[in-house]
C-alpha cells in the first residue's frame, strides 16, 4: 500500500539528535533558539518563538495579540479541529466564514459579510490549507477596514509563497506545526512568528510560565516550550525543506497532467500563489452524489493506494462544538466536506508509485 504520508529521516537527523544526547542540554537551550532563529531567517521573519506543537502556537499567537474571553474571531470551519479549538482555549468564540470552493481557503466576500454582521469581532483566524496560500490581499484589506488582528494559520504551508512573501509573514501572526506528516518534522513541534518585538516577548513569557526572568512571573503562562530534541531534527529538516517542497511539487504536477477521470476535479494554484502541497486534495463527482467518494476510496485501496479525508465534518458539526452551541452556515465548505479525498504526494514516492495512483484514479468508474 502506497502511503498518504512519509517522514524522510536520515542520518543528518540522527546526528544532530545525538549531539543533543552528548551535550546533556535536553530541554530547551542553544538548538532551540538556532532553530528559531533559522527558521525565521528562511521565512523572512523578524521574531519567532518554538513551541511544543502547531496547536500550542494557535492558542500562544491569539493570547500574545491579546485576544481573550468574550472576543469573536472569524475563521474557517474546514480545517483540522485544532484551528478552532485553539479560538476556544483563550476564551474567545470562534465565527464561522464560507470557503472558495477551488481553494477551500477563506473566501473574501464571505469575510466581509461576515464582519458586517460582527462587527465586534476581533480577529481573523485563517488557514493555508493543503499547502496554498489563502487570498491575503484581500483578506488584509478586510483586516485592515475593519480593525482586526490576523492569525496565518501555516501549518500545511512551510515555504508556500503568496505575492513574493512566504506565508506567516503578512499577518500580526503566523503559526506553524511540526507533526511527522507535515513538509518537515520535528516529531511534534511548532512555532510563532510575527514582526512585533512586543507580541514576540509576550509569546515567550505565554511559553514559559509567564516569566520573563527567572522565578519571576509576570502573568499567567503555560509549559508550551520546544525541546532541544525537536530543534534538532528540525535544524536538519530545515534544509532539506526546500528540495521536500520541490518533489511535492513536482509530483503534484504529475498527477494533475496524468489524471484523465471526469469524475475526478483536481487542485488548482492560482496566479500569484506557490503551492507546496502539503495534500493533493481532489474532489470526487458523480450521479452516486455521496456514495460515490466512498466507492472511490474503496477503489483506491483495492489497488493498494493509501488515501485520506482531510476533512469528512465541518468543525461545527462536530459533537463537542454541537454541545456547546457553537453553529454555522457555510455550505460551500459543507458541500467540500463530503466530497474531498486527499492522494499521496509527498517527497518519498518514487515514479512507479505515481504511476500506480494515476492508473488507480483513471481506472474508477
Amino acid at each position: 500500500m502506497i502511503p498518504i504520508a512519509q517522514p524522510i529521516i536520515g542520518e543528518e537527523e540522527i546526528q544532530r539528535v545525538t549531539e543533543v544526547l552528548r551535550s546533556g542540554e535536553l530541554a530547551a537551550g542553544r538548538y532551540v533558539k538556532r532553530f528559531e532563529e533559522k527558521f525565521t531567517e528562511f521565512l523572512g521573519a523578524a521574531h519567532g518563538v518554538a513551541v511544543s506543537s502547531g496547536t500550542t502556537a494557535l492558542h500562544t499567537a491569539l493570547a500574545a495579540l491579546g485576544i481573550g474571553p468574550g472576543d469573536e474571531v472569524l475563521t474557517t470551519p474546514f480545517s483540522f479541529i485544532a484551528t478552532a479549538n485553539s479560538i476556544l482555549y483563550v476564551g474567545a468564540r470562534p465565527i464561522f466564514v464560507d470557503i472558495d470552493e477551488k481553494t477551500y481557503n477563506l473566501a473574501p466576500g464571505a469575510l466581509e459579510e461576515a464582519c458586517r454582521r460582527h462587527p465586534g469581532a476581533k480577529g481573523i483566524l485563517l488557514v493555508h490549507l493543503y499547502g496554498h496560500p489563502a487570498p491575503m490581499k484581500e483578506i488584509m484589506e478586510v483586516a485592515e477596514r475593519f480593525g482586526l488582528k490576523v492569525i496565518e494559520d501555516c501549518a500545511q504551508a512551510h515555504g508556500a509563497v503568496y505575492g513574493g512573501k512566504k506565508v506567516g509573514t503578512m499577518g500580526d501572526a503566523g503559526i506553524f506545526s511540526f507533526y511527522p506528516t507535515k513538509n518537515m518534522t520535528t516529531g511534534e513541534g511548532g512555532l510563532v512568528v510575527c514582526q512585533d518585538e512586543e507580541v514576540a516577548l509576550l509569546a515567550r513569557r505565554f511559553v514559559n510560565h509567564g516569566q520573563e526572568v527567572r522565578y519571576t512571573h509576570r502573568e499567567l503562562g503555560y509549559n508550551f516550550r520546544m525541546t532541544n530534541f525537536q530543534a534538532a531534527i528540525g535544524l536538519a529538516q530545515l534544509e532539506k525543506l526546500p528540495g521536500f517542497n520541490e518533489r511535492r511539487r513536482a509530483n503534484g504536477e504529475r498527477l494533475t497532467a496524468g489524471i484523465n477521470n471526469p469524475k475526478i476535479i483536481t487542485p488548482v494554484e492560482i496566479p500569484g500563489c506557490r503551492h507546496v502541497y502539503h495534500q493533493y486534495t481532489v474532489r470526487v463527482k458523480g450521479p452516486q452524489g455521496d456514495k460515490e467518494r466512498e466507492q472511490f476510496v474503496e477503489h483506491l485501496r483495492q489497488q493498494g493506494v493509501g488515501c485520506q479525508i482531510h476533512y469528512p465534518q465541518v468543525i461545527y458539526r462536530q459533537p463537542v462544538y454541537q454541545g456547546l452551541g457553537l453553529n454555522g452556515s457555510c455550505p460551500v465548505a459543507e458541500q467540500a466536506a463530503r466530497e474531498v479525498v486527499s492522494l499521496p504526494v509527498h517527497p518519498a514516492l518514487g515514479q512507479g508509485d505515481l504511476e500506480q495512483i494515476l492508473q488507480a484514479v483513471n481506472s474508477y468508474r
